[in-house]
């Protein structure tokens, strides 16, 4: 997708019709707000250490459901973002209401775990090339231990859709494709990447 219809996505999805924004000024959406909170967070740990890549970061919002792009890699210096798409949550994270979501840092629980991540080396694992990540938070802590990735599988789609997409362990499952967008930026990357999971 072109970066100008992620900011028209955007746009639409955050401030509404683009045409109302030119007659009506609109409070900001919640998605918006909740983007800029973790934005804020980022950008601040990022300012106090050196180590973490200055120029990009991933951010995940957990709010929006899973057949909607809601994996975003963000541009820090330019405040825009280049690219979006899908990721699946775990399995345990599911409730008995469709798209509400409950998280957990507890091995086996087979749950997301929400927090900040340092997207570490690769290596070949069962769906192939796979990102090590290790909980920065309380809330994620265990991600090392519980052996939590970021990888890519087949039966998750490329493009958006109206149905929820299948679900991992506990992993950020990606697309085929996205992965291999996120692949060249993280491995384009002299330092680690920081990847943010919110809801």
């Amino acid at each position: 997708m072109k970066i100008f219809n992620l900011f028209l996505f955007f746009t639409i999805s955050f401030f509404g019709n683009p045409k109302d924004i030119a007659t009506d000024i609109k409070p900001i959406s919640p998605e918006m707000e909740r983007f800029n909170n973790q934005l804020t967070d980022v950008k601040e740990m990022i300012k106090k250490n050196a180590s973490y890549n200055t120029k990009i970061a991933f951010f995940i919002d957990m709010k929006i459901k899973s057949g909607k792009n809601r994996f975003f890699v963000y541009d820090l210096e330019n405040d825009k973002i280049l690219e979006e798409g899908l990721v699946a949550n775990g399995f345990g994270s599911e409730t008995n209401v469709r798209g509400e979501l409950k998280f957990s840092n507890e091995p086996n629980s087979k749950c997301t775990s929400l927090g900040r991540y340092s997207i570490g080396k690769s290596y070949k694992g069962m769906f192939g090339k796979s990102y090590k990540l290790y909980g920065l938070d309380e809330t994620n802590s265990n991600a090392a231990k519980r052996a939590i990735v970021l990888h890519s599988y087949s039966a998750v789609p490329n493009e958006e859709q109206d149905y929820y997409i299948s679900t991992s362990h506990g992993c950020p499952m990606v697309s085929e494709a996205f992965f291999k967008k996120l692949e060249k930026i993280i491995d384009g990357s002299k330092s680690n990447i920081i990847l943010n999971i919110y809801y």
